[in-house]
């Protein structure tokens, strides 16, 4: 991985070979630690102990662009990357509503540290669609392995050659990129020159899947392959490194792809398959013929719970803060008991919605309706929350803001959070009325 300028990709077909060959044991070392327990999750002792570490490197978190080194060996060390990683590759395989409240506890101390927490987890989650061979190439060194995402294909390219694929582009705001071995990139699939599809299978698609080529594809690659720009400026999630990546043209195996929908779709994929037949004769809990629901569950199902878990707990850390500010002016009245109130009111409001929507995903039978549900609670979840942490700011008095104010920089996290596209208010109920009255 370099931290160079990056230029246009050419279009010629012109390859390197470079992400063809996965990183060596030593090289994924440094995006591991030693192993989490992959008994009963999360170790307390250890999210106590990430929580303690991502509290005294906060504030460099707001002044840096990344985390400090401590804090992601600490979120590692606490199990958050393997979380979703399959049972098989020596990962938690967990479920929703655990990660629900571990990303939030951690983020009541950071929430930039909460934030790639929670996308470490879900990239796990993700990389588990990966065909068996491209999942051992990922966690052959440990499940531990850190994984990032660009998944907006819009402004990158693949083509498919034979057994391998070329790809190119450019991927903005990667979080945390710089301290992970591994990033899933998605691109739109370029049919290129007419073919005869392989054997047994369709162009784009790989054997024994039905349907129309792909629309697009997501692709593992080490991130020792690609070009990381510095380019995060935000003025929330500032810790989170979220840069741009660019990839010239370069080859990328086709056991290290899978089809773009299954993430949306939650489809039985090659990786769910095997995963099913491993698992389902234990009759482990959350799983059917598809595969585990933690890796078959659609997007739209988990995504916005998952996003606002870092939101939670920034919010309940502004709440802490601004209490024990007022605490004294006791006795609190008029306005100052209001903020308090119904501030803490909305916190908690936002808190059961959440916990609600991942009980469902963790347990209910996943449906049309039960998708928009979840991701109408997210997005209705976050909006109070935003609106808990905007009313303290404007009740806190003439210090609030200043650039020490824990409840002004948990503002700003807040705030940078509830614009990430999945927690629209307006998409999410524009679902969920199509959905109820279909």
């Amino acid at each position: 991985m370099t931290r160079t300028t990056p230029t246009v990709p050419a279009t010629a077909p012109t390859f390197t070979a470079l992400a063809a060959t996965p990183p060596s044991a030593a090289a994924t070392a440094a995006f591991t630690t030693a192993p989490a327990s992959r008994t009963a999750w999360p170790r307390a002792e250890r999210l106590r102990a990430a929580g303690s570490t991502a509290a005294r490197h906060a504030a460099a978190a707001d002044r840096d662009p990344g985390l400090a080194p401590e804090t992601v060996t600490a979120v590692t060390r606490a199990g958050f990357p393997a979380y979703f990683v399959p049972r098989g590759h020596g990962g938690h395989q967990g479920d929703f509503t655990s990660l629900l409240h571990a990303v939030a506890e951690l983020a009541e101390n950071c929430s930039s540290a909460g934030w790639c927490a929670a996308l470490w987890a879900t990239h796990g989650r993700y990389a588990a669609l990966l065909p068996e061979e491209g999942r051992r190439e990922v966690w052959t060194a440990s499940p531990d392995t850190r994984i990032a995402a660009g998944l907006v294909p819009r402004g990158a390219r693949a083509v498919r050659h034979g057994s391998h694929w070329s790809l190119s582009g450019r991927w903005e705001c990667v979080s945390a990129v710089g301290n992970s071995a591994w990033v899933l990139l998605a691109a739109t699939v370029d049919p290129g020159p007419a073919r005869q599809p392989e054997p047994g299978t369709r162009a784009g698609m790989p054997p024994g899947r039905d349907g129309a080529p792909d629309a697009a594809r997501v692709f593992a690659v080490p991130t020792a392959a690609v070009e990381v720009t510095a380019t995060w400026d935000s003025s929330g999630l500032r810790g989170t490194g979220s840069d741009t990546v660019t990839l010239a043209p370069t080859v990328v195996p086709a056991h290290r792809s899978f089809d773009f929908a299954d993430v949306a779709s939650g489809a039985r994929t090659a990786g769910a398959a095997a995963d099913a037949v491993r698992f389902d004769a234990a009759g482990t809990s959350g799983e059917g013929t598809a595969g585990p629901r933690c890796h078959t569950a659609p997007a739209l199902l988990v995504g916005g719970l998952v996003l606002c878990a870092p939101a939670l707990g920034a919010a309940r850390t502004a709440l802490r803060s601004w209490t024990d500010w007022a605490a004294a002016k006791a006795p609190l009245t008029g306005s100052l008991s209001a903020a308090l109130g119904r501030s803490s009111a909305e916190i908690e409001a936002a808190e059961l919605l959440l916990t609600a929507a991942a009980r469902r995903a963790d347990a209910d039978p996943v449906t049309a309706l039960a998708v928009a549900r979840n991701h109408r609670d997210a997005a209705v979840a976050v909006d109070l929350l935003v609106t808990a942490v905007e009313r303290l700011i404007r009740s806190g008095g003439p210090h609030i803001c200043d650039a020490t104010s824990t409840v002004q920089r948990c503002w700003r996290d807040v705030h940078a959070i509830a614009s990430h596209a999945v927690l629209r208010f307006e998409a999410a109920a524009d679902l969920y009325a199509r959905e109820l009255l279909a």
